[in-house]
């Protein structure tokens, strides 16, 4: 059985990008950013995509014209959650929370088979006002749609319990409409949670390119040419980010699973060379023994949280001379991996890293899509 596919805020569309693999379509998608909409297109060639907001009643109109004229059979909506993330400037009046209003207007009108809401945990405690009275979002969901879909009656998951090497816990509601025989409910637990270890343990090892130059770079990294391009041999995705020197020298000081702000010497500093302050996640090595910890959208700069490679011990010792290999975020090729993205080869070599990092932070991980699809087919 094909499923066809209609989806809302869609990004660069990397959660639908594996649903391919199952013999599924993705027919309509819609997405404010047109970066983002010409990026899923490359990806999704035989989609329509309508660039605009989804406030706009145009939009929605055509979307639902489309969405009719194919009968879908899935409508996928993953509304910005920037209001409601740890991550980012935590606000119930954020308008962005507002949007789930109407992706359920578009639902409303077009009744698909099944529905796939995703968002951040946090959305569950989250209030919006409706009607001049505070409603929780996914009480103001289930009062708007429950009348013609069965509602999973689970709605946290983790990423990591279906083959991904990354923890990422997410909010998933999953609709099914009323006439349907077949319940879409969450698949079964994988017995084994892949490592990065596993996943990325055998990439070749790379030193970060500084923000100050090759001068400086090859003057840190005497090997750092020859280390990039083994890299580039093995995917030309895998390539050195660049960093600050400050930056680089506190995390080659700090071993894997750390932060550098347990460092008493070589901790992150301001430019003006006075202790940085932060979060314990911040400047912090991932684990090689488990998944990867949740990326965000800015999971190329250090001190953002917990996004810096494991590493290797170079050389053991006190802080003064111990040694520690990767002072760096992930590589392009690796931040994939640990998202089960798998269409690199589809991209235009010359697309900005700093985009493919956002798309793919702000992406639910296509393997774990295809999982819940698996489900219902």
């Amino acid at each position: 059985m094909s499923l066809k596919i209609g989806s809302l805020f869609c990004g660069g569309g990397v959660g639908e990008s594996r649903l391919n693999e199952l013999g599924c379509k993705t027919i309509v998608a819609n997405e404010i950013r047109e970066d983002r909409c010409n990026f899923f297109q490359s990806i999704h060639p035989n989609a329509e995509v309508l660039s605009g907001s989804i406030t706009d009643t145009h939009i929605q109109k055509k979307f639902i014209r489309i969405a009719k004229e194919n009968q879908l059979d899935v409508i996928m909506a993953t509304p910005p959650c920037q209001g409601m993330s740890l991550v980012g400037r935590v606000s119930e009046d954020d308008p962005r929370n507002f949007l789930i209003y109407y992706a359920i207007k578009v639902i409303k009108s077009i009744l698909p088979r099944f529905v796939l809401l995703e968002n951040v945990p946090r959305q569950l405690t989250t209030r919006i006002k409706v009607k001049n009275k505070k409603i929780l979002i996914p009480d103001y969901i289930l009062q708007q749609l429950s009348r013609y879909y069965y509602f999973n009656p689970e709605n946290l998951i983790k990423a990591m319990d279906y083959g991904i090497p990354q923890m990422r816990p997410r909010n998933i509601m999953l609709l099914t409409r009323r006439d349907e025989k077949k319940f879409w409910h969450f698949p079964p637990k994988k017995n084994h949670i892949v490592t990065l270890k596993e996943a990325i343990g055998h990439f070749p090892s790379l030193d970060p390119q500084l923000r100050e130059g090759m001068a400086e770079t090859l003057a840190m990294f005497p090997n750092f040419k020859r280390k990039a391009a083994r890299g580039k041999k093995f995917s030309s995705w895998h390539v050195p980010p660049v960093h600050p020197k400050k930056d680089v020298i506190a995390m080659q000081k700090t071993p894997t699973g750390k932060t550098a702000f347990d460092n008493e010497i070589f901790f992150p500093k301001r430019h003006d060379g006075h202790p940085m302050s932060g979060h314990s996640n911040h400047f912090r090595r991932m684990r090689w023994d488990k998944p990867s910890r949740t990326l965000t959208q800015n999971n190329g700069v250090m001190s953002s949280l917990a996004c810096v490679h494991p590493g290797k011990t170079l050389r053991a010792g006190d802080e003064s001379s111990r040694l520690y290999s990767d002072a760096r975020s992930f590589s392009i090729k690796e931040l994939f991996t640990i998202f089960s993205i798998n269409f690199e080869n589809k991209i235009d070599p010359n697309t900005s890293p700093v985009f493919l990092r956002r798309i793919a932070g702000e992406g639910i991980p296509p393997l774990l899509v295809k999982e819940l699809f698996q489900s219902i087919l």
